[in-house]
């Protein structure tokens, strides 16, 4: 019986709370890849300054 307890458990807790982990590690590691092409890619620009 601990069985199935055990795999209901990891279905309804471990595996949402990990893809939203995951999906916040993808989403800064892509933020951050983003925001410096962005400045790579616009480097001398004067609208980079107003931006802050």
């Amino acid at each position: 019986m601990l069985g199935p307890i055990l795999i209901v458990l990891t279905l309804v807790i471990a595996f949402p709370i990990s893809f939203f982990v995951i999906g916040a590690v993808l989403s800064v590691l892509l933020g951050h890849s983003l925001t410096k092409e962005g400045e790579y890619m616009n480097e001398g620009s004067e609208l980079i300054e107003l931006n802050q």
